[in-house]
């Protein structure tokens, strides 16, 4: 039987990214949608001709749901969860799963003591650079990484809730699981501390639109992450390695292979010439942030039981708990330990 599913929250990312996967996987049935807004109920029912609700909670009481997937503002992530929990609903959860990390333990809490499965979206993690990223670090391309940098730069303006603080807005929410937990994942590390600054630039709101943190692994790898404003687009990845270098612009990616030469005689900084480097590009292929289709087809396992899901709650609770670290450290400026 397919999975009874419900959207909490029809507009853009409801509407599409999340709608459109499980309306063409027959693993899903799309039971109800619930959404404060007339006009996105109507589009609803027009699409799909199931109920629709302005009130989740009704729809709790109503309808028989197997997965909730809750796309509505970072403020009301926590609460909507937990509630669909303790109904005995699963919960897909969108980025960022919480504001904070003790809403994030409220969700665990609430999933452990109801028993259904809290399934956080953190889409980056099946990003092709990401994974690419990955086959040429388990192959030593660059050597030992020390340090990776990664980046998301824009210079344009938005004027919608992320602007504000009392509904949970701001860059450091709205990109922070898509640029901080790949470089972790990337290295298979554990962030040991966190130095970070925000920023308001060019936003309305009170807001930042702009984050910088410094993570330091417990390995010692340095990991640079950064959502800035910039007229013209960053480098979304540097990988620095002692035997070379991996630079990715959007999908370019050029990898520069080289072993730094040693003196023969080391007063002599003339004779430290390496052999010419080796490079290598290549364009990455593929969705950048996960391709939704591909994820949903792992919710539907995970809802089966066929096999578990690959991102776990506590997972999500350790990109809440950087984000918060950026946070405080900004605010007190003061490196955090985690």
């Amino acid at each position: 039987m397919p999975i009874r599913t419900a959207i909490i929250g029809y507009g853009r990312n409801g509407s599409s990214m999340h709608a459109g996967p499980i309306e063409k996987n027959d693993a899903f049935a799309m039971t109800a949608v619930c959404d404060i807004a007339p006009e996105r109920r109507k589009q609803a029912v027009e699409r799909f001709k199931c109920p629709v609700y302005e009130d989740y909670k009704e729809m709790l009481r109503k309808e028989k749901i197997e997965l909730a997937v809750v796309v509505t503002r970072n403020d009301q992530h926590a609460a909507m969860a937990c509630d669909c929990l303790r109904a005995g609903v699963n919960v897909l959860v969108t980025k960022p799963q919480a504001v904070n990390a003790d809403e994030a333990r409220s969700m665990i809490a609430a999933a452990k003591e109801t028993g259904r499965r809290l399934l956080p979206w953190l889409p980056a993690r099946w990003g092709s650079d990401l994974h690419r990223l990955g086959e040429l670090l388990r192959d030593e391309a660059v050597g030992k990484v020390f340090v990776v940098r990664r980046v998301v730069s824009s210079f344009a303006t938005r004027c919608d809730w992320q602007t504000e603080k009392r509904y949970g807005g701001g860059y450091l929410l709205n990109w922070g699981a898509h640029i901080v937990d790949p470089p972790v994942v990337l290295l298979a590390g554990k962030v040991k501390s966190v130095f970070g600054r925000m920023k308001q630039v060019i936003n309305p709101g009170d807001v930042e639109d702009l984050f910088f943190g410094v993570l330091v692994l417990e390995d010692e790898t340095i990991v640079q992450v950064e959502y800035t404003i910039s007229a013209d687009p960053l480098p979304s990845w540097v990988i620095q390695g002692d035997r070379g270098l991996i630079v990715v612009n959007g999908r370019n990616l050029k990898l520069i292979k080289q072993t730094p030469a040693r003196p023969k005689d080391p007063t002599r900084f003339s004779t430290m010439q390496a052999k010419p480097a080796e490079v290598l590009e290549e364009t990455v292929e593929g969705a950048l942030y996960g391709d939704e289709f591909a994820i949903y087809r792992e919710i539907g396992a995970a809802i089966r039981g066929e096999k578990p899901y690959p991102v776990t709650p506590e997972a999500a609770l350790d990109v809440s708990r950087v984000l918060d670290a950026i946070k405080v450290s900004s605010a007190e400026n003061r490196v955090v330990m985690l």
